[in-house]
């Protein structure tokens, strides 16, 4: 069988294979019913939707004739470094790293880290947009997870909240 769409069948045993990881995981909890949903019955139905999504896509790529057979192009290294660092550091900012004596500094200043080094995965990002987008970013995450959900977790570096 050949494969017509390269981008789709990877992007679809992402999908698939994603999918089939929450299922499985989702198994490890109580699922309960459709009445009384357990922990797991939720990710175990998202898990097992995301596969058949991923299915789909896999199905689709390998009849779906395309023009030059969507190959895949080169690893876009930069971006990739940058999403994932910054991901990192948004990890370590929150809550710091105790074993290494690093602090954390709250979820205000790990968004605005996370903000300015995923901006820089792109070619054309500015400043000013990165910290008009981490303020908003701040705000609307402080009001969604602090005030509205009553979530606690450190929002400012402890030694300026004490």
């Amino acid at each position: 069988m050949k494969i017509k769409s390269q981008k789709d069948f990877f992007a679809g045993l992402l999908y698939a294979s994603v999918g089939g990881a929450f299922a499985i995981g989702a198994t490890n909890y109580s699922l309960g019913t459709a009445a009384r949903m357990g922990p797991g019955y939720f990710p175990l139905m998202l898990g097992v939707l995301l596969c058949l999504i991923g299915l789909y896509i896999i199905f689709k790529a390998l009849v779906v004739e395309t023009a030059d057979g969507d190959k895949i192009g080169k690893w876009a290294w930069k971006p990739l470094f940058y999403i994932i660092a910054g991901n990192l550091l948004f990890g370590v900012l929150l809550s710091g790293l105790p074993k290494f004596g690093i602090p954390g500094m709250g979820l205000i200043v790990a968004i605005y880290g996370v903000t300015f080094v995923v901006s820089k995965a792109g070619n054309e990002s500015s400043i000013k947009e990165s910290l008009i987008l981490a303020t908003i970013l701040s705000a609307i995450s402080y009001l969604s997870f602090i005030k509205l959900l009553n979530l606690q977790f450190p929002v400012w570096p402890s030694f300026i909240t004490g």
